[in-house]
């Protein structure tokens, strides 16, 4: 594909300008790292992140606000920061967690467990508080205890081995953030603005604006007074609105940019026409770097012909997930082996799965297809097959608002009109798809990515199926989990087997052989056929930093709006 020229617009000029005259004051650009913010900031005078909103992605969990711990996606452990480590009991319904000593907030008070057990109880007591981090933590915690000035307790009201990776470990994109006891006493936590805000981190809030925020370096933060970590490169960070893709490229261009939102592969081989020491995830095809929502096609097993296992398998096999992968994303992802994101955290599961041979194959096997539709019954007649007078048709729903759903499912609807299948695409908007069709079962198949969940234990994904989950189309599905309604005696083995895993500690010896025993039922009767890897392809600019993530120096994904940011900050060296 020819890659798209890139021309530097008087308009793109003069927005690069801006972002230059936003390092105001006496820092200078190479000095300071600029992130694109793929958004606007709805209120850049209210830091309240348990309140919805975009309150914390446009700089404040990435710069000033710091997690206990990060979940590491290549080895799927969690790297300690203000937490040290923890402690689970046998049956996994207590939890210690113990803190680092020497923490302190920017304005000079001490972090301590105080703040913890008085953070965690606002999302307790206040039901008002709306954030999925706060919500998530009040349906899980019975009560939290100070055991010492560096030890907290958790009672859980159930139990669940994946507790602290779930709440502290930025499992995905967050955590449940803990604030400072000395401002947010007194203050109702519902409303409170908590503007000028602080944290534990090494920058604090310069100004925010509703395109912009600017964060300074702290050169006073306890993490080098500590001997934690040396202070981070960086003397300024700003997270800035590009406007787009094509905004962001030419910004790039301009190195007026250093970590940018998603492009496109053309719009990546523009830019390096003109800036050719950017940088992806990898150094060629497929560049980008996969993300933790595996596509695949969810199938209503309560309706005929699609309640039949061997058709859904029929489907399964005549879907050519190497076509989806050229056509659909112009090569910048992988076919799926299993349900799950390809993560090295999840290798073992993912393994383990692919040894016992369950795994998926990038090509399609039509003539295994058709003969699993042929031994139903259904007799091809001109173009489609048919079965006591009745076409075999499907409609597939996708959501309409991004032109990968739409592309993907308009390759696989070729494929199946192709063997003999009346596909058609049903595009919805957005709301509609993930307001009625989803949750609410009003579908035949649809495109999604509902085993999400999974990035360094398989329980969160593959709980999602369980017969525990169903309920009759036309109510709606707990959490959107097993919105296929898939029942039966397959199903409730493979249950029985989840309900095993769920008890199991992380990093138990069993878990690997317990998937792959349990994957059997989900290969035999495909209530959802996995398709590919979701992919964001990230260009990182080395004009003024280096050492940003890649699969070469893989010591956490690239995410950059995500609460391990941290991570990279502290990784950045300036080139001289």
């Amino acid at each position: 594909m020819k890659a798209p020229v890139l021309r530097l617009t008087a308009s793109a000029l003069a927005f690069a300008a801006f972002g230059g005259m936003a390092l105001a004051q006496d820092v200078a650009r190479e000095n300071t790292v600029i992130f694109d913010l793929d958004r606007t900031i709805q209120d850049p005078e209210n830091f309240n992140w348990m309140t919805p909103g975009t309150k914390r992605m446009h700089g404040a969990h990435q710069t000033m606000w710091e997690p206990l711990f990060i979940l590491n996606y290549g080895t799927g452990e969690l790297d300690p920061w203000l937490a040290t480590s923890f402690t689970g009991n046998a049956d996994s319904t207590q939890f210690t967690i113990n803190l680092r000593e020497g923490v302190e907030w920017s304005d000079g008070e001490v972090f301590d467990a105080d703040d913890v057990v008085f953070t965690v109880n606002l999302a307790l007591t206040n039901e008002e508080i709306s954030s999925r981090e706060a919500s998530t933590l009040r349906a899980q915690v019975e009560s939290v205890e100070k055991l010492s000035n560096t030890s907290v307790a958790f009672q859980l009201k159930a139990p669940n081995p994946r507790f602290v990776v779930e709440n502290f470990g930025v499992r995905i994109f967050g955590s449940f953030l803990i604030m400072p006891e000395h401002i947010w006493n007194g203050e109702n936590a519902a409303t409170f603005a908590f503007n000028p805000p602080i944290g534990t981190g090494p920058y604090t809030l310069n100004s925010a604006a509703s395109n912009r925020a600017i964060w300074d370096r702290n050169d006073d933060w306890w993490g080098a007074k500590t001997g934690f970590m040396n202070l981070p490169a960086p003397e300024r960070v700003i997270f800035l609105e590009s406007g787009g893709e094509e905004s962001r490229a030419q910004l790039m261009a301009a190195n007026q940019l250093d970590a940018a939102q998603n492009v496109t592969t053309g719009t990546l081989e523009a830019i390096l026409s003109l800036t050719p020491i950017l940088i992806a995830w990898h150094d060629g095809y497929p560049y980008s770097a996969f993300v933790n929502f595996a596509r695949q096609l969810e199938i209503n097993t309560t309706l005929a012909p699609w309640d039949n296992a061997n058709m859904r398998k029929a489907v399964a096999h005549l879907i050519d997930r190497s076509m989806i992968v050229n056509v659909a994303y112009e090569g910048t992802t992988e076919a799926s082996q299993t349900m799950f994101a390809q993560f090295g955290s999840m290798d073992p599961f993912i393994n383990a799965i692919v040894d016992a041979g369950y795994g998926l194959s990038p090509r399609a096997d039509v003539d295994a297809g058709v003969a699993l539709i042929e031994g139903e019954g259904w007799v091809k007649d001109g173009d489609y097959y048919t079965k006591d007078g009745e076409t075999l048709s499907v409609n597939i729903h996708v959501n309409s608002a991004s032109t990968e759903y739409t592309r993907t499912i308009d390759v696989i609807v070729e494929q199946l009109q192709r063997a003999g299948i009346d596909a058609r695409a049903v595009p919805v908007e957005n709301g509609v798809f993930w307001g009625e069709v989803l949750p609410f079962g009003a579908y035949e198949m649809s495109y999604s990515w509902l085993s999400c969940g999974s990035v360094n234990e398989p329980w969160a994904s593959m709980g999602r199926y369980t017969v525990a989950d169903v309920v009759p189309v036309g109510e709606r599905s707990p959490g959107f989990n097993n919105t296929a309604r898939w029942d039966g005696p397959a199903a409730e083995a493979y249950s029985a087997i989840m309900t095993d895993i769920a008890s199991r500690p992380l990093g138990d010896d069993a878990i690997p052989g317990l998937v792959a025993e349990a994957y059997q039922h989900l290969d035999a009767e495909m209530p959802f056929i996995p398709l590919v890897q979701a992919a964001k392809l990230l260009p990182m600019n080395t004009t003024y930093w280096t050492g940003w993530p890649t699969a070469d120096n893989y010591y956490n994904h690239p995410f950059f709006w995500w609460n391990h940011t941290h991570q990279i900050i502290h990784n950045l060296e300036k080139v001289e």
